[in-house]
Order: structure tokens, then sequence, then C-alpha cells
């Protein structure tokens, strides 16, 4: 419908310029000449449905534009220059002699035609984007608005100022051929006028017409962009942003959905960390083993969602106690998973529990096949404790030495060993070491590398002295509240510094 207003525009343009102020009419009525560019422009209407479903229709929605633009231009144009050709033929048109004048009417009201219809296109391919199941994407090459702009900008100012040249120039030999009498000049005046006003008027309609089309299609543009965010920002992630153009707003759309895509992954992400979280906590003791003579207290914290660290408690045969405090390389759920199979390998290894160091290697040759391709490792540290005898025996495998506080004397001593960490090689043997007796009272402590390396905002280390400082100073109460004391140091120490290794401490009082 609306390239039918504006072939019925252009031929009441055509007709009406072409009547009033053409002298090569003079031997041709309005009617005839209204009947050939109806009828060319007819022809182009019908031409026009068939090169649009074959060639405009079955590209994708931001390429359309460019081509509705390409046919439109051709058609107008064509169809002006047909029109010339019959009546040239039928009306004696002198072609040859105003054939460039043709061509250029039939160009410049051609090119606003065509830009508008490609605005309506567009218009058209965004109103059908905005439908739920219409999301193109087509990788394409965007087109920046501003060189669009300045194109559209130089050749409308060409168009206007060639066809103003062509007036002055026909009116300057006309004004030479009419009589000097004050009659003829007065009407040779108004006629220019006439013409003048008409060409600008024509011009100035269609412009206007070319600034409200795109502001139609800038209005929708922003609703599909507004609204998706909109939904965005209520957490409904359901839908993209339609592309439907190939400029900045196609870009924008592209950026827009790629940022929804990551918004959908992070939050998949993060439901399955909070399910790898959870499941890492229950892998974790819920309360201190009610052993006599022991009080224990453990505590892990992790600087992201999961980690690396682990501890844990077995009863052992013949009442004894087992204590395992591990740190794997890195952080975060791969970390995690390959600590998990860990704690499978030891839970394995303590059906057929023969001391510490058969469990660390029966769990070594198992990390070590599992980790060959990935360089991943684990350390631990196994301390078996007996209570009846008063022994501890324990295996260190690359992992940092425990310590022990005696009250009475106001010592400590490490809790030390050699032992490479767990998952480097199948072949590795494990040493045990033991000590006998403790003075009632004494705290052991296992850590991991995590508690010292923790740094305060001049990103010095925490260490291990505050460590000392805050089990001398508490000795005499809980393990418990040793474990608390020496996190809050740790708190203290740190102040807004985000924590970059995993935390793990387990307080041993014997008692």
């Amino acid at each position: 419908m609306r390239i039918m207003i504006h072939y019925l525009f252009t031929v009441s343009v055509f007709t009406l310029y072409g009547s009033q102020v053409c002298p090569f009419l003079e031997t041709m009525s309005t009617a005839a000449l209204g009947a050939t560019l109806l009828l060319s422009f007819a022809s182009a209407w019908v031409l026009r449905v068939f090169f649009q479903n074959r060639f405009i229709l079955g590209v994708p929605g931001p390429k359309q534009a460019g081509r509705q633009f390409f046919l439109d231009m051709i058609l107008v144009a064509g169809a002006g220059c047909v029109a010339g050709i019959i009546n040239s033929i039928l009306y004696d048109f002198p072609l040859f002699k105003s054939g460039g004048k043709i061509l250029m009417g039939s160009s410049m009201i051609g090119f606003f035609i065509a830009l508008d219809m490609a605005l309506a296109r567009q218009r058209t391919v965004i109103q059908s984007a905005a439908e739920p199941n219409f999301f193109p994407d087509e990788p394409v090459r965007p087109y920046s608005t501003i060189r669009n702009f300045s194109l559209v900008a130089v050749i409308s100012t060409a168009f206007v100022s060639v066809a103003l040249i062509l007036l002055v120039s026909r009116d300057f030999v006309w004004l030479a051929e009419i009589g000097q009498t004050e009659g003829s000049l007065s009407e040779a005046h108004l006629a220019v006028m006439f013409e003048v006003f008409f060409i600008m008027a024509v011009i100035f309609g269609l412009v206007m017409n070319l600034i409200f089309s795109y502001s139609r299609n800038l209005r929708l543009l922003f609703e599909n962009e507004t609204s998706i965010l909109e939904r965005v920002s209520q957490g409904d992630l359901s839908r993209m942003v339609p592309v439907a153009t190939n400029d900045e707003f196609g870009v924008i759309a592209r950026h827009t959905n790629a940022m929804i895509r990551g918004l959908k992954h992070r939050i998949r992400l993060l439901g399955a960390l909070k399910v790898a979280e959870e499941l890492q906590q229950n892998l974790l003791p819920f309360d201190a083993p009610a052993h006599s003579g022991l009080d224990i207290s453990g505590r892990v914290v992790y600087c992201y969602e999961t980690g690396g660290d682990y501890y844990d408690y077995f009863d052992l045969p013949e009442g004894k106690l087992g204590i395992v405090v591990a740190d794997a390389a890195e952080h975060g759920i791969g970390s995690a998973l390959f600590m998990t199979a860990a704690r499978a390998f030891i839970l394995s290894a303590l059906g057929d529990y023969r001391g510490p160091a058969h469990l660390v290697e029966q769990v070594n040759r198992h990390l070590s096949r599992d980790s060959k391709e990935t360089g991943r490792f684990i350390t631990l540290f196994f301390l078996e404790i007996d209570t009846s005898s008063r022994t501890l025996c324990w295996v260190r495998a690359g992992h940092d030495p425990a310590f022990m506080y005696d009250p009475v004397a106001d010592t400590f001593s490490e809790v030390a060993g050699k032992g490479m960490a767990l998952g480097v090689s199948a072949a590795t043997g494990f040493q045990e070491y033991r000590r006998q007796g403790w003075t009632p009272g004494s705290v052991l402590v296992i850590l991991t590398d995590g508690v010292r390396e923790v740094r305060n905002p001049a990103g010095v280390m925490f260490g291990i002295d505050p460590v000392y400082q805050e089990v001398r100073r508490h000795a005499a109460q809980s393990a418990e509240a040793i474990r608390n004391k020496i996190f809050e140091s740790l708190l203290d120490f740190q102040k807004n510094v985000t924590q970059a290794d995993d935390v793990t401490l387990v307080v041993i009082k014997l008692l």
C-alpha cells in the first residue's frame, strides 16, 4: 500500500510539473502525460512484487533493507525513463534533448522513495523480530549509522544541487528567448518562482517523510532493547534482543545477547557450584569425635565456593583415632573434585588398615594413576593417636609440619618428617614417625599452608608465629576456643584483603 501511494505521488508530481512548466508539452495533454506515467509505474509495481518475493524476502532480516533500497531505486528511475521513451514514440517527446532531466528527476524521487521503502522494510523486520519465536542472529557486516547518514546527506545535496543547476540553466535559456516586455518579464518571474517553490516543496515533503519514518524505526529499536533489559533486570533471561539491523543497534543487540548468554552460563555455573559446595560440606565431619582423652576441633574456610582443603576423623582398629588434613594444589572446583577422589581412596584403604604408611601408599598409588595427565597433586598429613599407649604415629606427605605445645615446659616442637606429595609418583614410599608420651594438656595443631600465607593490606604474610602466640595464650581453654582464637587473629590481620587460599586448622588437646 505504501509503495502505491509513493507511485501515485510520483505520477502526480511529474504530471503537474510537466503540464505547468515544460514548454515541449504544449502538444501533449495532461491526461496523456498522466496515462503514460501511470502505465510505467504500474509495470514497475508488477516487477517489484516479482523481484521482492525472490531477492528480498529470502535473505536474513538485517540484509533486507539494503536490497529493498536498490530494488525501488532502480524501478522508480526505470519507470521515469520508460515513460519518457513512450512519450517520445507516441507524442514526439524530445527524448535526447530532455533525457538527462528525466533521468535526474526520476532518480532523485526514486532515491527518496527507495530510502523510505527501505526504512519501511526495516520496520517490518524489527516488528517481526519482537515476536518471541523470532531470533535472527546472522553474522553480518555492521554498517555505521553515521556513515549511512553522511552518504544520504551527500547524495541528497548532490541531487538538489544538480536539479537547481538544471532549473536555472533552463530558465536562463527560456528568459533569453522570450520578449523583453514588462508583461513577459513579470510572467517569467512568476513562472520561475513557481518552479523553484514546487521543487523545494516536493523535496521538503520527501525529507520530512524520511525523518518521520526513521524516527519510528528508532523508537521500535529502543523498545526492543529496553524491554529485554527490563526483563534481565528482573531476573528473566528467557528472551534475547532481536538482531534486526546491521548498524550500531545490531552491534548493541549482539553484545546484549552475549551478556545474557554469559549470565545464563554464570547462573548455571553458580547453581552447580552451590550443589558442589553443599556436597563438599557434607564430606567434612559435622562433629568432633567423642574420643576419651582427646578434645578435638577442626574447621576449613574456602576462598571460593569449593576448594581443595580437607580434614576428617576416622575410628581405627584397637580403639585408635585417625586424623587427616590434606591440601590439593590450586583452588576451586577442580581441586575439590580431586580431593573428593582422594577422600574416596582414603575410605577404601581404611578397610585394610595396617598403619599410616600403608594407607598413604595405597592412596598415592590410586591418585598417581588419575593425576598422571593433569599434573595435580595433594599434600597430606595423617596422624594416628593411640590414647591407651599415649603414642602418636604419623606420615607427612609433602604437607606443612604439625606442631605440639607443651604448656608445662612452655615449648613448641615440630611434628615433622620427610615425604613426597601424593599423585606425583606411584612408586613413592612413605615413612612413619612416632612419638611416645605427652604432657597432659598439650596442644597439637595440624594446618594447611593457607594459614601462614594469609596476607594483610601491606602484602605481609601471617606466618606461623601468631599461631604459636594464640596457642600459648589460650592453651588452657578448649580445642574449639583455641581454634576460634586463631581464626579471629587471622581475620584481624587480613582485614579487607580477599582470601587467596583455602584455610584449614585442626586443634587437638591431649588430655
